[in-house]
């Protein structure tokens, strides 16, 4: 078996940059990037996040904490299942309870109980789920409240002034978000605006010392779009660099084209962040999450070289009654589960598998809301223990051997998705 790539110096990105960059002479960190393996034969690698309030493991999957929480668990329980790292949002923190109240609190982890890191979005993602309420233009994007019937305005300036009062490790510059499947010149126009917000987000930033902020890659599917978008951001040398506007309904053989394209040209030295990759899939207040699996975008991207990933899926499928295992989901408000007396996964670990069977899920998941706090464990412990499991693989560089008894898991008939399949191929991994 060939031995892992060597990792000729553990880069230490703690220290500014000295860039010739006009707007990188105002960035400081406060991250210690370290690469401890890499594949042989693919781009998957293991990394070490260090942040101020915790160093995460990569590939990592952050769990989305919208409002500082996550629905019917506390603090304490994610912690327990083994997270080192969670995600807030900061239009919803920054409308309700608003960000005087958490500052007052001395900052988002003390309001909610958590002593580890924190990513908080920056709001832009809501131009696409909140599009009805939005209205975008140069200085920024006006939302009709949720709350109340007046009018939000958020600019690049006030996004990072709500995540500085929020406090979280990272921070994400406000971007200009459109949907994955649109083309022709309002991808563009979006593209050269989250350049040009980036340099007012970079200005407006004034924790260097305890946050980290990054940037964001647009450009929707047209490759060319990407290329100059990468060419431009990465001469303002932020901590780390996100790959945004996909998972949005788009055609999954661009999507890895997309996801590839961007690993391939983005420093090696820095963490990249995918965002939000499966909630296009995740149809908002319904079951419907037949036919897919996000664990295969993870095992696929992290393949193609991306660290981080974040997302609804699992604690939103727990909301239904569905239950994520290694050869897909099982509904449990299903009939057939009326008497089984299995746990959901007899080799998971999780408190929900070790003392609860499928039948007493069953009983209680239309009338108790217990029931989506014990599938949100279960769930929650599936994805950690998946990325655990990619690491593992790729530390030990064992990976391309990870991928493929994982898929044969996945796909008992062999019938794989020819995206994955092709996707795999470009990195050498052969199904």
């Amino acid at each position: 078996m060939s031995e892992a790539k060597p990792v000729k110096e553990e880069k230490d990105t703690m220290t500014a940059s000295s860039s010739s960059s006009a707007c990188s002479s105002v960035i400081s960190r406060a991250l210690n990037f370290k690469i401890a393996a890499e594949c042989a034969t693919s781009k998957a690698r293991a990394c070490l996040i260090g942040l101020p309030k915790s160093t995460v493991e990569s590939p990592v999957f952050m769990p989305v904490g919208t409002k500082g929480t996550m629905k019917g668990l506390t603090s304490k329980q994610i912690a327990d299942i083994g997270f080192q790292i969670i995600l807030g949002n900061t239009y919803h923190l920054g409308t309700n309870p608003g960000p005087e109240l958490i500052e007052t609190a001395n900052g988002l982890h003390d309001f909610m109980n958590w002593n580890r890191a924190i990513l908080t979005d920056s709001g832009g993602y809501q131009m696409v789920s909140l599009v009805e309420l939005s209205e975008v233009t140069e200085e920024g994007v006006k939302f009709a409240s949720p709350y109340s019937d007046g009018i939000l305005l958020l600019t690049p300036e006030k996004s990072i002034e709500i995540q500085n009062s929020l406090g979280a490790d990272i921070i994400m510059q406000l971007d200009d978000v459109v949907s994955s499947t649109l083309e022709g010149p309002r991808v563009e126009e979006a593209m050269h605006r989250t350049i040009r917000w980036l340099d007012r987000c970079i200005s407006a930033h004034k924790n260097t010392h305890r946050q980290n902020l990054f940037c964001i890659v647009q450009g929707g599917l047209n490759m060319d779009l990407r290329r100059k978008c990468i060419e431009e951001i990465v001469k303002r040398d932020t901590p780390g660099i996100a790959i945004g506007g996909l998972s949005g309904g788009e055609d999954k053989q661009v999507f890895w084209r997309v996801v590839d394209l961007c690993t391939s040209l983005l420093p090696k030295d820095k963490p990249r962040y995918l965002m939000g990759v499966g909630r296009g899939h995740c149809k908002r207040d319904t079951d419907d999450f037949s036919g897919y699996s996000y664990a295969v975008d993870l095992v696929v991207c992290s393949a193609l070289g991306v660290d981080m990933y974040d997302c609804v899926y699992p604690t939103r499928t727990a909301r239904f009654g569905t239950a994520l295992v290694p050869w897909g989901q099982i509904r449990l408000k299903h009939s057939q589960y009326s008497m089984d007396f299995n746990p959901i996964d007899k080799n998971c670990s999780c408190l929900t598998c070790k003392k609860y069977t499928r039948a007493y899920l069953n009983s209680i998941i239309k009338q108790e809301t217990v029931a989506c706090h014990l599938l949100s464990i279960h769930n929650l412990t599936y994805q950690i223990q998946l990325m655990r499991s990619i690491r593992k693989s790729i530390l030990e560089d064992k990976f391309p051997q990870f991928v493929k008894d994982f898929m044969k898991e996945m796909f008992s008939d062999g019938n794989y998705p020819q995206w994955a399949v092709d996707a795999l191929a470009s990195v050498n991994i052969q199904l």
